[in-house]
């Protein structure tokens, strides 16, 4: 049997060595928001023969009036022009232009949305994650009401699995901090998604492990609650694993293979799915150990 909830503190050390690069990313860089939040046009080029540098190809379309553009690679052959929303005759005088100085260039695709719909997009999606997670309180909450019995009451279950949930949301926004500023990663509506997704499996997996441990408390079999939540944890630690890795198999097909216009949405499901995995595990039920300590403690003065 692993003694996991002994070395409790080690794990709790890992999670905040994940944890503090990506805040301090998240505070000094903030994320890179892409065109569904803040507006502006998306188009993505491929070029027949040997991909231009960013600089050549921003170059030959100065004079065309555009504004700023700015430029990214992808895949083998492509690259990403961003720039402010345009006509589409000023869409068909950029492609012309890119045809003229690079022969056999084709548009793969284009997107355009405008700054009023893109702000309208981004507090919505701000209304989302608030809604998702004002459910997932309740629903913890009352998935955990008669928890009544051991010596640590419901109310820590949940507020367990509250901080399990902002930690697996934490780690893949702060990841996406630093991809942002040193890969270019930027959030869009499909980011949102995944988080909500990452949500609903992180709290789904936590509570598995917590009725585990309700249903050892009935037992009786273990002289303490720290041996209970550690036999309980060994006892799920399986199951979790498995159901995680058959959904990590998928994502990481689909992020090999899916294409760019998915891919960092399907990187923020793989550092989601792993980090709610690990926090059901690793953060929720340790912390309810922590409590019974010192609750035990407290007493004992």
């Amino acid at each position: 049997m692993f003694r996991i909830i002994q070395k409790r503190r080690w794990l709790f050390i890992l999670s905040l060595l994940i944890l503090v690069p990506g805040l301090v990313a998240l505070v000094r860089f903030g994320l890179k928001l892409g065109i569904d939040f803040t507006g502006g046009t998306r188009m993505v080029v491929a070029f027949s023969g040997d991909r231009p540098s960013g600089t050549s190809v921003i170059a030959t379309v100065s004079d065309l009036d555009l504004g700023q553009v700015t430029t990214q690679t992808a895949g083998q052959k492509e690259m990403v022009l961003r720039l402010s929303s345009i006509s589409n005759d000023q869409r068909q005088r950029l492609l012309e232009r890119l045809q003229e100085k690079f022969p056999g260039a084709m548009e793969a695709s284009f997107d355009s949305i405008g700054p009023t719909i893109g702000a309208e997009l981004l507090r919505k999606a701000y209304l989302a994650l608030g809604l998702v997670l004002l459910a997932i309180v309740v629903y913890v909450s009352w998935a955990f009401r008669r928890v009544n019995v051991g010596p640590v009451p419901a109310s820590v279950y949940g507020l367990s699995a509250i901080v399990a949930l902002a930690h697996d949301v934490l780690v893949v926004v702060g990841i996406f901090a630093i991809l942002g500023h040193y890969r270019g990663a930027e959030i869009d509506s499909l980011f949102v998604t995944a988080v909500l997704t990452v949500l609903g499996f992180s709290v789904h997996d936590t509570i598995v492990v917590f009725d585990r441990i309700r249903e050892r408390l009935l037992i009786g079999g273990e002289s303490t609650f720290e041996d209970t939540v550690n036999v309980s944890l060994n006892q799920t630690l399986t199951r979790s694993l498995n159901t995680s890795l058959t959904t990590l198999f998928v994502l990481v097909a689909l992020y090999l293979f899916g294409g760019e216009t998915i891919k960092y949405f399907v990187l923020a499901l793989i550092i989601g799915i792993v980090s709610g995995t690990y926090s059901s595990i690793f953060v929720a039920s340790p912390l309810l150990v922590v409590y019974e300590g010192w609750k035990r403690r407290r007493a004992h003065r």
